[in-house]
């Protein structure tokens, strides 16, 4: 039977309400933040700001993170050193494979402190006039160029409003785009024309990612963006991590089924002709398609809470996770170019080595 968990309020991931999906996201809050040129009556905690944090303002901080924590399952070092950068008034570069936390992250860290969280994706159409703005064409024919129809881009929004702009797959933008970007990085202002200057609130930040193992249609970063970034480099979690993570973001509390899900995701990982194994999220989704199957056909999912497969599995459960990790996990994995089996192959061996080949060599004699 698969249950699914109670809810456990602020450890089981965002409020409701917290964050939209739409590709601009912003994250709206009522807590202001208490920075350096903030007004004296501002009285909110001090964390993320651009100031100092003080040995006095400890309690405050560590409330902070311990909320902030609560949305996240493991990441205590990556939280604790992104918190220290942004709240030194840094901008920072995320560097990790795909489904590694990076964007859960920030949107734990903007949402418990009600900052915005502008996100665009970097690809080859992301150029500077997207990015900073542009002027409403059918109002310009009418009223010539004018500030009041001036459309602002995410660079400008963020940086009037003090939010954060993250940038995905930050080494797939345009190198002019890049450079438009230092210039709001090192200077805190960029001057827009028929606008004028527009001047960065105290928390605002430029929070990027990069894949580091993906190469096509990637821009090499020059050494002046990269002087202007702290960076981070944020990797798999243990299997332990990525069993919760796959419980909290399923709600299947079936621990035989999250934990072959999760084996067989970190098995992709480890193999010679895999340039690029599945992310956690492989897992995620191979336990809602074998859910759903094991429904569809009426398997029952074995009630063996062993985080290794035992001898003797149900032929009709393990066939079932079979299946549902070809649909999850062959479109996955990249493979190297030089071997001629397709991804289904590659799935299918993972799959005889964790059900099959693990258990016999466990079994003694």
């Amino acid at each position: 039977m698969l249950r699914r968990p109670p809810s456990t309020g602020s450890t089981g991931g965002p409020r409701a309400g917290e964050w939209s999906t739409s590709r601009t996201r912003r994250v709206s809050g009522e807590e202001t933040l208490n920075t350096d040129s903030a007004r004296s009556e501002d009285t909110s905690d001090p964390v993320l700001t651009s100031g100092r944090v003080t040995r006095d303002d400890g309690a405050a901080v560590q409330e902070a993170r311990r909320r902030i924590a609560g949305h996240l399952v493991g990441r205590d070092r990556e939280l604790d050193l992104l918190l220290a950068a942004v709240a030194a008034g840094r901008d920072v570069l995320l560097e990790g494979p795909p489904g590694t936390s990076k964007s859960t992250l920030l949107r734990a860290i903007t949402a418990e402190w009600g900052i915005p969280l502008l996100f665009v994706e970097g690809n080859a159409d992301l150029t500077p006039s997207r990015l900073v703005g542009h002027h409403n064409p059918a109002r310009v024919l009418r009223e010539d160029y004018s500030e009041e129809n001036f459309v602002p881009g995410p660079l400008v929004e963020a940086m009037r409003t003090g939010g954060f702009l993250y940038v995905e797959e930050f080494n797939r933008a345009p190198e002019d785009t890049l450079n438009t970007m230092l210039t709001a990085m090192a200077e805190r202002r960029i001057a827009v024309p028929r606008v004028g200057t527009v001047d960065a609130a105290p928390t605002f930040r430029v929070i990027a990612s990069m894949n580091p193992y993906d190469n096509i249609g990637t821009t090499r970063l020059s050494t002046s963006v990269h002087d202007r970034l702290c960076r981070l480099a944020v990797t798999y979690q243990d299997a332990a991590a990525e069993r919760g993570i796959v419980v909290r973001r399923t709600g299947i509390d079936s621990p035989r089924l999250v934990a072959d899900a999760v084996g067989l995701a970190r098995a992709t990982r480890d193999r010679e002709d895999v340039q690029q194994g599945s992310s956690v999220r492989g897992a995620i989704d191979l336990v809602l398609v074998a859910a759903q199957l094991a429904a569809i056909r009426g398997v029952g999912v074995p009630d063996e809470p062993a985080v290794e497969p035992p001898r003797g599995l149900p032929e009709a459960y393990t066939a079932l996770v079979l299946d549902a990790a070809l649909m999850a996990l062959s479109g996955r994995i990249h493979l190297d170019e030089t071997i001629e089996e397709s991804p289904e192959d590659v799935v299918r061996q993972v799959w005889e080595d964790h059900f099959l080949l693990g258990p016999a060599t466990a079994e003694p004699g």
